[in-house]
């Protein structure tokens, strides 16, 4: 999923995530920083969350149900995955996928996993650190077979 494509998804569950947590449209507007009219537009499809919106709406609603079927569970993950990505950077800690992630291949310790629902990558190391996240199989086992090169 490209950034953009995420921007639409959050553009289309702005207002089952609202009304999954009961809030009013002035309240949702308050919580993600807009005005009431923009909010409107936006459930209308008119004008879109953008990508700032789209991911303070993730992040502020990350338990969100709605989100964790759409998504598959990890939202700061996703969003990491598309706002760092070709940008090399330190990654925190994971819980090592056990939920939401199939291991595709492992080698020292080292695994490569995808996720079930947004279907992208990330190389976990020995201790569960992310070490890189991609959309690209090939690029992050490229990743995964510098590692054991260098």
């Amino acid at each position: 999923m490209e950034k953009k494509q995420f921007v639409n998804l959050m553009d289309e569950k702005l207002k089952l995530i609202r009304t999954e947590y009961g809030l009013t449209q002035d309240k949702m507007a308050a919580i993600l920083g807009i005005s009431k009219k923009t909010l409107i537009e936006i459930e209308k499809n008119r004008k879109s969350l953008g990508w700032t919106n789209s991911v303070a709406l993730g992040s502020i609603f990350s338990d969100s149900t709605i989100l964790h079927d759409a998504i598959g569970g990890d939202i700061s993950g996703f969003i990491i995955a598309m706002a760092f990505k070709n940008i090399e950077v330190d990654y925190p800690k994971t819980w090592g996928g056990k939920v939401w992630w199939k291991t595709i291949s492992e080698k020292k310790g080292y695994r490569i996993q995808q996720n079930l629902f947004s279907r992208h990558y990330r190389l976990l190391d020995q201790e569960n650190h992310r070490m890189y996240v991609s959309f690209s199989l090939k690029e992050t086992e490229e990743i995964m077979e510098k590692i054991f090169h260098s």
